[in-house]
């Protein structure tokens, strides 16, 4: 196979920065392949997807040395638009891509500025629209679609041009469960039948290796750590030391005490052939005592009835009745546009109820101002662009504590310790500016996390985040839930999070509550599953396969991982 992509000794530091972001680079990418390049948040992933496509140094200036060549070319010889020939990039946040004011429209925009007459431009965005399954929304305004449409309509605006190379850019990162299962699809679908060269950057192993992969680089602080098949890195230890958060079936396999060997195909739960570790998953499945899960009497919220339409009449909240304990820890699952965030944002007084009531300690929340309410609900926002009001990221954790008028001293205290336990107190002095989406989120996760209410709900608090960070923003946010004993709620897409840190699920799809029970029942009822769009786990396959029953499996993960985060 002929090299597409090639780096020699290369390094690379921004304008801005005094240290460099990339390393001696030396990596060689051949025509057909599909790559994975995998890395925490801030270990240089982005910046190498940059300059594949041209955005480093054309649109970031810097500092390169070394070569970085894209078919035979000297990248920082030649212009953006000459790379663009060969590389099509769809990006993390597709909303920065979008130009157009219809699909149809955006899907377009390359054709037009290569002035195709328009008989065959129209040809040709039927054509684009159609492999990525959007022909039906082409008069839609792309801000209206939901994050799984963005992606395809991003990488509809890139396929006419027929370039070589594939670019995605956490593809992931808005996705609901059943949306980035058909994001790779989608992806394994292009590679497959247009025969491109394909490289996705992402922190989501698992999600990824829903579909084959022939390569991972494994980059972290800007050097590449690993370049191996998946199979050959997840036999090693090498994952959880570079902030990766290995497949949930491989943790339990390690938790069981297996060992792997080369002869074991590990890339695919689907594919993997258990018979040789059967005996020592059922020993170790039988070792371990099922604890019932011990919640509080005493209630905080009753929602009663609870429905709610916005003013074009949508119905985003039907019928909805549920109580919340104090201490409790409960992740909302669902698709996208379920009615999840509406739910949030009702609970902490943003939007009240049209129908039914939401009682808070005894007595109807509608007496309460949303600044009232503020002082015991805290809310992070999904989107952390809409929360983020000051320039400098510690005036920004100052900001809620000043105007609840907490003393300095406290101030300074809580303040301290929200950077320490959030990743964030090297960056003290940034300005927000300067960070990716991931440290963005955070910011606004410990903004709230520093006035300590007695419940905070969390919207997608783990979107963009990789597992170092998660792992330590969620033992941070348990030990909140332990030491103060704070209630509680996720509202996620993160099976893995309802599964490792939350004791209950409750389950939108359409507006309706369609499940409220223990996190193992739910994420073990296929009806469940299907309905709401989630993604059936990894453990439940293994569980079959193994001949355990999947719900008492589940069960079993979570006491094996909360056995694991004690010691």
């Amino acid at each position: 196979m002929s090299a597409v992509i090639e780096f020699k000794d290369f390094s690379f530091r921004y304008r801005q920065q005094q240290e460099f972001t990339l390393h001696d680079i030396n990596l060689t990418i051949h025509k057909g392949e599909k790559v994975l390049i995998l890395g925490p948040s801030g270990s240089g992933k982005t910046t190498l997807g940059n300059c594949i496509n041209g955005l480093v140094p054309f649109s970031f200036n810097g500092e390169i040395k070394g070569s970085c060549k894209v078919f035979g070319m000297e990248t920082k010889e030649e212009s953006i638009f000459k790379i663009s020939e060969h590389v099509g990039t769809v990006q993390q946040d597709a909303d920065a891509q979008f130009v157009g004011l219809s699909v149809g429209e955006d899907i377009a925009f390359s054709l037009e500025n290569d002035m195709v007459p328009r008989d065959i431009m129209l040809e040709k965005v039927d054509q684009t629209a159609t492999v990525v399954g959007m022909e039906n929304h082409l008069l839609s305004v792309p801000y209206n679609i939901s994050g799984g449409q963005k992606q395809k309509v991003a990488l509809a605006g890139i396929l006419h041009n027929d370039v070589e190379i594939l670019l995605f850019d956490e593809p992931l990162a808005a996705l609901d469960p059943a949306m980035g299962m058909n994001a790779v699809d989608l992806i394994d679908k292009v590679y497959r039948e247009q025969e491109k060269t394909v490289i996705i950057i992402e922190h989501r192993l698992e999600d990824v290796l829903y579909r084959h992969v022939d390569r991972i680089i494994l980059i972290n602080e800007g050097r590449i750590i690993r370049d191996t098949t998946p199979n050959e890195l997840l036999r090693s230890d090498t994952l959880k030391a570079n902030g990766i958060r290995e497949p949930l079936y491989i943790s339990a396999l390690k938790n069981a005490g297996v060992e792997f060997n080369e002869t074991d195909e590990l890339d695919s739960i689907d594919d993997l052939k258990i018979e040789r570790f059967k005996d020592q998953i059922v020993s170790d499945f039988r070792k371990v005592e099922l604890k019932p899960v011990h919640r509080s009497d005493e209630k905080i919220l009753e929602v009663k009835n609870v429905s709610f339409n916005y003013s074009d009449g949508f119905p985003a909240l039907k019928n909805i009745s549920f109580d919340l304990y104090k201490g409790e820890k409960i992740s909302v699952v669902g698709s996208n546009g379920a009615g999840k965030s509406t739910l949030a944002k009702l609970l902490c007084g943003i939007i009240r109820p049209k129908e039914g009531e939401v009682i808070f300690h005894g007595e109807n929340y509608l007496k309460y101002s949303i600044k009232e309410l503020g002082t015991h609900i805290g809310y992070v926002m999904q989107n952390p662009n809409q929360m983020l009001v000051k320039d400098m990221i510690r005036d920004e954790i100052e900001l809620a504590l000043k105007l609840n008028h907490f003393s300095e001293q406290d101030i300074a205290s809580r303040v301290e310790s929200t950077l320490k336990m959030t990743g964030l107190y090297n960056m003290r002095n940034w300005p927000v500016s300067a960070l990716s989406y991931g440290q963005r989120k955070r910011v606004t996760i410990a903004s709230i996390l520093a006035l300590q209410p007695e419940v905070i709900i969390l919207d997608e608090p783990t979107a963009g985040q990789d597992y170092l960070r998660y792992t330590e923003i969620m033992n941070f946010i348990e030990e909140l839930n332990e030491k103060y004993n704070i209630t509680i709620l996720f509202v996620t897409h993160d099976m893995h999070l309802a599964i490792e840190y939350t004791d209950r699920a409750i389950v939108f799809h359409d507006g309706e509550m369609i499940g409220d029970d223990v996190v193992y029942k739910i994420l073990s009822n296929d009806e469940i599953i299907k309905k709401a769009s989630l993604k059936k786990t990894s453990l439940v396959t293994l569980a079959q396969k193994a001949g355990i029953d999947p719900e008492q499996y589940i069960h079993y993960f979570i006491e094996k991982e909360k056995e694991e985060r004690k010691q």
